[in-house]
């Protein structure tokens, strides 16, 4: 191999080092692209190198694309792999590089295009083409998602020891090899290493596998990816559209195994709402899985970016969430540095919008699957600094402009994405207030205070979900109405609109912090106020309608859409919290209003669990709803307390009364206002409560509450 005139360092290396002679064609094909996406005209994309009409025997045999370079010693591939390139042996007639254009009409057409892109990451496609430019040789500028290599993260404490990797003579490219592989330097703290894929159990069969489930897909392959493009990707946008369409179009070799496949099977579900494939048969679906579970394994061998792609979507399938993957997915990510803050990383700006939007998915699964499993989380606020996503972060589609629907759906989906990572943020403070093995021995230890601790706590949280929820832009609110074409013009009249999975997960986060409270009022039940435990039970209460009544409002255009993979828990955990607050009724007839309300919860279930609208979801919640309605028929009789209710009235009046009168300042307006429209809430429990008028701040005085005497 050429020497790369490489320069021993004693300090911490240069990020961006002047690229030497041998790696400028490689270098330079791709920097001028991120040069003139920034509409610079100091370089012309032009004059990038230009693919050979006949490839050398070294790149045929690879499959590459063979690129020569400025001199006359072969092809970039060879020489970076430091061999004969066999050009060079027998001449052919190659393409010279483009003369500069000093046109001004070329210059002006240029900075049109350049207009019309963003500067960071709207230049996906056309980066991701040039990073792929020349084969897997020219892919070392990203780092998870080369063809022949993989990355693993080089933590602190690991064998290799930081102050001796910055002893390491570093290549233009910001990279160093050694006997044990390849060290990547990304930054001046974080390093990876590169190691070779065929070293890897099962890269031998990985053309196999993807030609496998092209063949069980076949000649729907096509018509799959437009159904899940047009169906998941806006509400889920964790990959790049238009480079994989490209790819596609190209060699659909050029995918995971696991990552097609997952596009695939996720997309069948949607089968019967496309009018070509709803007349043909679906494919194997069991095949299908079985390739994925046996390529996703071998895939983990040699992580990339694609390998955590594929777990998140195979983890939205309705039946196909499990906790144990959930991990494996953490820790590929963990490898690939998903959990780092990239901003400043030496890899191109699509890269690390992709890695970001990978990050804060992957965050969400864990979140919410430590939800609906109850299991610890993996991921912890101490090892964790991804930034928070921005509108750049997100690729910059190529879109009909006469479509103006799809742009829509588009910004909808990406608006989505982002308060959903909103919102799971609030949820982890939840779980981990509340609801770790540490936080639970604290409120037991806490005695008869308990309670009290757990309202205190909650307050704060209580008041970041009423933000969140005042703070959502219109375009995702469940009033927000669109009417347009659809998948299938004749199965559904509007387009479908997954912002149902949004506030389904806003309900089950308030529901999750307020079976906390419950809970704690049954432990400690002698030492709290009756008065606190009623109006405690009233916002849970409310709560309760306005999660139910959501329900009954959902509409087949959100039925039949896109819904994250928690939600079939999600709608579950709303019986289960009616249960929970029938089983804790005081009297007989408070628990037999909780009865009539879950049965007609059923039915609203069971008239949403019609074929094709998202039967899965809805007959799970349905199932889990008989098994706790059928565990609170052995609860012994509740007794009538409508006595003890007309002296809790009486008591509400009369502090309300004290706050008025003997107490003044926003305390006592708050708490005032707050009871009567809890009271008001509970007189009529079968009104419509929409979430936008959940203004109880319940907390607020409950926590001045329970150091009062009667």
């Amino acid at each position: 191999m050429s020497n790369l005139g490489t320069v021993p360092r004693t300090a911490p290396i240069a990020i961006a080092p002047k690229p030497s002679q041998l790696f400028s064609s490689r270098h330079y094909s791709i920097d001028a692209s991120f040069n003139n996406m920034n509409g610079n005209d100091s370089t012309d994309s032009d004059s990038a190198v230009s693919g050979n009409s006949t490839p050398c025997e070294s790149c045929l045999r690879r499959r590459l694309k063979c690129v020569i370079g400025d001199d006359d010693d072969g092809c970039v591939s060879c020489q970076v792999r430091g061999i004969l390139c066999s050009l060079n042996q027998s001449p052919q007639p190659r393409k010279r590089k483009l003369a500069r254009d000093s046109t001004e009409g070329k210059r002006g057409r240029q900075r049109q295009r350049q207009a019309s892109l963003s500067s960071t990451t709207a230049s996906t496609s056309l980066i991701e083409e040039m990073a792929n430019f020349g084969g897997p040789t020219l892919l070392k500028r990203t780092l998870g998602l080369q063809d022949d290599r993989y990355s693993q993260y080089i933590g602190p404490t690991t064998d290799f020891e930081p102050s001796l990797i910055n002893l390491s003579p570093f290549d233009p490219q910001d990279e160093s090899l050694l006997a044990r592989g390849t060290l990547r330097k990304v930054s001046d703290h974080d390093t990876f290493l590169m190691l070779p894929d065929s070293a890897t159990p099962g890269h031998e069969h990985q053309y196999e596998d993807v030609d496998e489930i092209q063949r069980l897909v076949a000649p729907y392959g096509r018509k799959l990816i437009d159904l899940y493009f047009e169906v998941v990707h806006p509400a889920f946008p964790i990959l790049q559209k238009n480079v994989f369409y490209e790819k596609y179009a190209r060699n659909y070799r050029e995918f995971s195994p696991p990552l097609l496949a997952a596009v695939y099977i996720l997309a069948i579900n949607w089968w019967d709402y496309s009018e070509e494939l709803s007349k043909s048969q679906r494919p194997n679906v069991r095949e299908l899985e079985r390739l994925i579970r046996s390529s996703l394994a071998d895939a983990m061998w040699r992580p990339k970016l694609s390998t955590v792609q594929a777990g998140l979507l195979l983890s939205q399938r309705p039946e196909g969430d499990q906790w144990a993957p959930t991990a494996q997915i953490v820790a590929i990510a963990q490898e690939l540095g998903l959990h780092l803050d990239c901003t400043h990383w030496k890899i191109p700006p699509w890269e690390k919008g992709l890695r970001k939007r990978l990050a804060w998915a992957l965050y969400m699964q864990d979140k919410w699957g430590a939800l609906v499993h109850g299991r610890p989380s993996h991921i912890f606020s101490s090892n964790w600094v991804v930034q928070p996503l921005t509108p750049n972060d997100f690729p910059n589609e190529e879109l009909d402009e006469q479509n103006q629907e799809e742009k829509m759906d588009i910004e909808r989906g990406r608006t989505l994405f982002v308060q959903m990572v909103y919102l799971t943020q609030v949820l982890a403070e939840i779980l981990e207030t509340f609801y770790t093995l540490e936080a639970m021995q604290s409120v037991t230890d806490a005695g008869p205070q308990g309670t009290h601790l757990v309202l205190g706590l909650a307050k704060p949280i209580q008041l970041k979900l009423k933000e969140w929820y005042a703070a959502l832009p219109s375009v995702i609110r469940m009033d927000s109405s669109f009417q347009s074409g659809s998948v299938a013009p004749a199965v559904a009249p509007t387009r479908l609109s997954s912002i149902g999975y949004l506030h389904l997960a806003y309900f089950a986060t308030e529901i999750t912090l307020h079976r906390r409270i419950i809970r704690s009022l049954e432990t400690d039940s002698q030492a709290v106020d009756p008065y606190v435990q009623h109006i405690c039970r009233s916002a849970a209460k409310a709560r309760l309608i306005s999660a139910m009544d959501f329900v009954n409002r959902l509409t087949p255009q959100h039925l039949r859409s896109f819904w994250y993979f928690a939600s079939k828990t999600n709608f579950a955990l709303i019986g289960t919290f009616g249960s929970l607050l029938w089983a804790t009724s005081p009297g007989r007839e408070e628990a037999d209003w909780y009865r009539r309300r879950l049965g007609e919860y059923r039915w609203t279930l069971s008239v949403s669990s019609k074929p094709g609208e998202s039967k899965g979801l809805t007959e799970f919640a349905m199932g889990m709803l008989d098994i706790s309605t059928g565990l609170l028929k052995q609860l012994p009789e509740k007794p009538e307390l409508s006595r003890s209710g007309s002296a809790i009235e009486f008591e509400i009046g009369r502090r309300q009364s004290l706050f008025s009168m003997g107490m003044s300042g926003a305390l006592g307006e708050q708490y005032s206002s707050m009871a009567s429209a809890d009271i008001s809430n509970i007189q009529s429990p079968e009104s419509q409560i929409d979430s936008s008028d959940e203004d109880y701040d319940t907390f607020a005085p409950m926590a001045g509450m329970a150091h009062m005497g009667d």
